[in-house]
């Protein structure tokens, strides 16, 4: 289901509202799930999630694949697990707009947020950013 002018939304006491979408991130091997936000970023190569949803999803952190990546804070070291990612419609929050099954994610100490990046997730999409409206749309090419 395309997701059409999606409002850009504010968590905590941020000063910029930022384009997000509400997510569960799941094990496929136990089920376990951790239902949050993720930050569509297009300066993000992977998705990733905080280091500290491995074990909320029954995943040994260090025991995925191991590698070395850059941020804009400099050189860390992450650790890929398959996961599943349910996207839902932001303004419907139970209507599941899109599943990216079995997908290598990378888990990365101190980061915050989950962010959707290119490799696993926007590569798949058509997404449109209005940054004066503050709205963004994403769909599948075909739809």
């Amino acid at each position: 289901m395309p997701l059409k002018d999606c409002p850009f939304t504010k968590l905590t006491k941020e000063r910029i509202p930022k384009p997000r979408l509400p997510v569960s991130v799941i094990n496929p091997d136990t089920g376990l799930f951790v239902r949050t936000f993720a930050l569509i970023d297009t300066g993000a190569d992977e998705c990733a999630v905080p280091a500290d949803f491995a074990a909320l999803l029954g995943h040994n952190f260090e025991a995925g694949s191991r590698k070395t990546i850059i941020t804009g804070n400099g050189e860390s070291i992450a650790f890929s697990h398959t996961t599943t990612f349910i996207i839902y419609h932001p303004s419907l929050p139970y209507d599941i707009a899109y599943t990216i099954p079995n997908t290598p994610i990378d888990f990365m100490p101190n980061l915050p947020v989950v962010l959707l990046g290119v490799k696993s997730f926007l590569s798949k999409f058509i997404l449109n950013i209005d940054y004066p409206r503050e709205f963004f749309s994403i769909r599948y090419p075909q739809e």
